[in-house]
């Protein structure tokens, strides 16, 4: 595999989470970067800006690997590092996780709590959940106190601001030159990298815009609420225990919250169905009836790029053009790792990241 050399020339497809992360990874390194995405400035084609930007591996556990679990333990280390040298402030919060559940639901958060133990078996480092009585829920949310029962803490889990960092890699992008084209869609084979007047590498960041050159890529469509609420006041991402779906709402800054939990196979991105904006709204109030009187700001939709196995995945399509994909839900649990590992193979042809994490590799070397 041909390697970066000083001041390579770099297109990069797609201005979504790993696209912006990569442009200015890239840039700072003194490379010449440009980027071509079919949307606009703002990342309205994103899954990433649509995501309630959650870094919760062992909550997330519930629907990932081992491998994507010790992903986003990496996460929680590096989103720190990268957000640093960002020009503008991007919030990140690491106060963990709660989950709560109504009396009823007590089933449910039992085989919840014997999935964590679980993961914690096979996956080393992850610390201890903490089981909460009335007590303990209100210590830990005051805002809950006299709500539930019996809850769990899940310390050390973050979250980020999406939207901040996405205007903040925008500007970083800006500031170290990368060459920025707006609704400009392109694919890999519009480029013959390593020819005269070529680029030397192609990063193909398309998400699901890279169906056409990844066979069984699909979209698993999600579906958030955005509110402002400040009637509210929440100090971590919060859980609630259902059968049917797992709402979480993730309080941002200034009493703003995401809300989300719908999960369906399906590339559909039509507005959010009625029914899943009363069932995401009424769980909402029965977590806390304070945001019974929120406004609502945003309902959104979006489809998260997913490969058959759920897995994220980094293969080279053709000489110098390097595809990047596959972050299902896991968006930013698993962008510092793909990321970094990306950069590795850049640099020397291979990754230590990618075999450390199991992460799959096709026409690569770990």
């Amino acid at each position: 595999m041909h390697t970066l050399t000083p001041r390579s020339s770099i297109t990069i497809l797609g201005a979504g989470l790993l696209g912006r992360l990569l442009a200015t990874s890239l840039a700072r390194q003194g490379h010449r970067v440009t980027v071509h995405e079919a949307g606009g400035p703002d990342g309205e084609g994103s899954a990433g800006r649509v995501a309630a930007a959650m870094v919760a591996p062992l909550a997330e556990s519930i629907v990932a690997e081992p491998n994507l679990v010790r992903m986003g333990q990496y996460a929680l280390t590096r989103w720190p590092q990268l957000i640093a040298p960002l020009p503008a402030p991007v919030f990140w919060q690491q106060n963990g996780t709660l989950i709560v559940w109504h009396r009823q639901d007590a089933p449910e958060a039992a085989r919840l709590r014997a999935t964590f133990e679980h993961t914690r078996g096979a996956v080393a480092g992850l610390p201890a959940m903490q089981p909460l009585d009335a007590a303990g829920v209100a210590a830990a949310e005051p805002a809950l106190a006299g709500r539930f029962s019996q809850g769990l803490l899940l310390p050390g889990e973050g979250q980020i601001d999406n939207r901040q960092l996405y205007a903040a890699l925008l500007q970083d992008m800006q500031a170290h030159g990368v060459a920025l084209h707006w609704h400009s869609a392109h694919t890999p084979e519009d480029f013959q990298p390593g020819q005269a007047g070529q680029p030397d590498w192609v990063l193909d960041c398309r998400g699901l815009g890279a169906r056409g050159q990844w066979q069984g890529l699909r979209g698993i469509r999600g579906e958030v609420v955005r509110v402002h609420a400040p009637e509210v006041t929440l100090a971590r991402p919060t859980r609630l225990v259902h059968p049917r779906y797992a709402l979480y709402v993730a309080p941002k800054q200034d009493h703003h919250f995401v809300i989300g939990a719908t999960e369906i196979e399906t590339d559909d991105l039509s507005p959010m169905s009625v029914r899943s904006a009363l069932e995401l709204l009424s769980a909402l109030y029965t977590v806390h009836s304070g945001f019974a009187e929120a406004r609502i700001t945003e309902l959104s939709t979006q489809c998260r790029p997913t490969l058959a196995d759920n897995q994220p995945a980094i293969r080279l399509l053709a000489p110098r053009v390097l595809q990047l994909n596959g972050l299902y839900r896991h968006g930013f649990m698993l962008a510092p790792a793909v990321h970094d590992a990306a950069l590795e193979l850049l640099a020397q042809g291979s990754s230590p990241l990618a075999r450390q994490f199991d992460m799959h590799l096709q026409g690569l070397t770990p």
